[in-house]
């Protein structure tokens, strides 16, 4: 859940920073580098998480996980395509932080972006987490959470 809390966060800051033309250069810059940052070096480690860590151990449960699972690991090439275009408008932005054409174009894909990331944040708090606990012994769910923390080890605190 608190991976789940930094990419709402996140992206929600994305579109933030589009839609605030009153905010200072300097602000607008750091809040777009904070993104790339984020987009480009913690979330990939989520994605991991769910492609090497959950996914593989969820599947042939239900057919109707299976379907989850398969939705989920399909959204992830979509969410590469625009968390690259978001980046690239973030790193425009931050160039030259005063540009309305900018923040506009940081808006245009930031935005539907946080609208596929909360449905697909949706589909795994309701299907998955709740799959985790039924399907998963403890034991499972421990080695998980220990994986999860090795991919971390060199990022600071989102």
């Amino acid at each position: 859940m608190e991976c789940h809390a930094r990419v709402r966060s996140c992206s929600r800051l994305a579109v933030e920073i589009g839609e605030r033309a009153d905010a200072p250069a300097d602000e607008v810059a750091y809040a777009c580098a904070r993104v790339e940052r984020y987009f480009t070096e913690a979330l990939p480690l989520h994605v991991r998480d769910e492609e090497e860590s959950v996914l593989p151990r969820l599947r042939g449960r239900t057919a109707s996980l299976d379907a989850a699972l398969e939705q989920i690991h399909e959204q992830h090439d979509l969410h590469a395509r625009l968390i690259e275009r978001t980046c690239a408008a973030a790193a425009a932005l931050r160039a030259k932080p005063l540009k309305a054409a900018a923040r506009k174009a940081l808006v245009m894909v930031a935005r539907p972006l946080e609208v596929l990331f909360e449905s697909h944040l949706r589909v795994e708090e309701a299907v998955i987490f709740t799959a985790i606990r039924a399907h998963l012994p403890t034991e499972t769910q421990n080695d998980i959470a220990d994986e999860m923390r090795r991919r971390r080890r060199h990022l600071h605190r989102w």
